[in-house]
């Protein structure tokens, strides 16, 4: 047996035992990013083999949050693909103001940075006050590092460029402090935020929501996972509710796809019908 057939069986044995001992199902994630991520964790666990990994994942548990963390894709940046930010604040969000409340589902929040985007959104709409915004990723190190609003100050030129992209109304800088080599946004972007720990393959309906973000998560999944987490976002959403997912997804192939229409197609926000369940 090739040596890339052994590593395919050694797979297969990690995601049995991941599942089998601590609860965490990845039988449906897209068979070659997971392996990836699985042979990244064997040689940073220093394990010569994944198997040695497998062992080692049902004999000690503190290796477990290390594992989870590596098994999560936390890949973003402040206002990223600013056209969508556009299409929300000048499409989405003037028809959410006629609501008294407005729950926001930022689903596989990563490190945050689209959180305190979506902060910022709608702060400069007058309507945060009134907002909260429910931020979860089944990674709790992902979790722990959003709460903080800390990053890389080399970053800052590319966010500012985003946020005037995406129709900033002020300079980014207004809403972070610089110091040393980070920068640490405002605390009071903070005030409507929820953090908490959801898995999109096991857990139900989080909220009520009258918008739902999850951008570029989908596509870490196979065709009958986003099928379900799709039909998740469809029944957690109010009527007239809005999703918004990544560049690179879609709905159309999904049971759930007949009870969205397409609010900006290219930019991937759709509305969920006043008739859909």
């Amino acid at each position: 047996m090739a040596r890339a057939e052994i590593e395919d069986v050694e797979v297969e044995l990690f995601m049995r035992a991941l599942q089998l001992r601590h609860g965490y199902d990845f039988s449906h994630y897209a068979p070659a990013s997971f392996k990836r991520r699985v042979l990244n964790l064997a040689a940073n666990a220093g394990c010569r083999t994944i198997i040695e990994l497998v062992d080692r994942l049902l004999r000690e548990d503190e290796l477990v949050p290390q594992v989870i963390a590596g098994l999560s894709v936390p890949v973003s940046e402040m206002f990223r693909n600013p056209s969508v930010f556009r299409v929300l604040r000048e499409e989405v969000l003037p028809v959410l103001a006629s609501y008294p409340v407005i729950n926001i589902w930022q689903a596989g929040c990563a490190f945050g940075q689209e959180v305190y985007s979506l902060a910022i959104l709608l702060e400069e709409a007058g309507l945060y006050d009134r907002s909260q915004i429910f931020a979860t990723d089944f990674s709790d190190a992902a979790l722990v590092r959003a709460q903080e609003g800390i990053f890389p100050a080399r970053e800052a030129r590319s966010y500012s460029e985003n946020y005037l992209a995406a129709g900033g109304r002020r300079s980014l800088a207004d809403y972070y402090h610089a110091r040393y080599e980070f920068m640490k946004f405002d605390e009071r972007l903070k005030r409507n935020v929820t953090f908490a720990n959801h898995n999109l393959v096991c857990d139900g309906v989080f909220c009520e929501a009258h918008l739902i973000l999850c951008r570029n998560v989908l596509i870490y999944f196979t065709n009958t996972l986003q099928d379900h987490v799709l039909s998740l976002f469809r029944d957690s959403l109010v009527r007239n509710g809005f999703l918004c997912l990544g560049n690179r997804e879609n709905i159309d192939f999904a049971s759930a796809a007949r009870d969205f229409t397409a609010v900006n197609a290219r930019e991937r926000v759709y509305r969920k019908n006043a008739d859909a369940p």
